[in-house]
């Protein structure tokens, strides 16, 4: 197997555990609540200035992921880079981030390959 081919795996599984891990409390809290509301919910993240710190830091990494996505999309000519923003802020970083890694090195070593073929 090709070190890309590794990375692109590493990088989907990385993603997979990153929903995972994320969205198993998140149905938890959405279970507990019976409520689907994000507002209820930001307001949670937001109880002490712990939560808010990490809240914080975890939405403006996805702000800068979102600015790079976009940029790192056109440079490696990606399509859609918007699904990657929405899957972000919607679903996690931790699911988006290495989800757009794994398409991104997919597309880069497609590219390496046609180029010296």
């Amino acid at each position: 197997m090709s070190k890309s081919k590794i990375l692109i795996a590493t990088y989907f599984l990385l993603s997979v555990l990153g929903l995972v891990a994320t969205w198993y409390y998140n149905f938890q809290y959405f279970a507990a609540s019976d409520s689907i509301n994000f507002v209820p919910y930001l307001k949670t993240l937001l109880v002490n200035p712990a939560t808010t710190a990490v809240t914080i830091d975890i939405y403006f990494a996805a702000l800068v992921f979102s600015v790079w996505a976009v940029q790192e999309s056109k440079r490696v000519g990606m399509r859609w880079p918007v699904i990657y923003i929405v899957l972000c802020f919607g679903v996690g970083i931790a699911f988006a981030f290495p989800l757009f890694l794994a398409i991104r090195e997919k597309i880069i070593s497609q590219t390496d390959s046609t180029n010296t073929v």
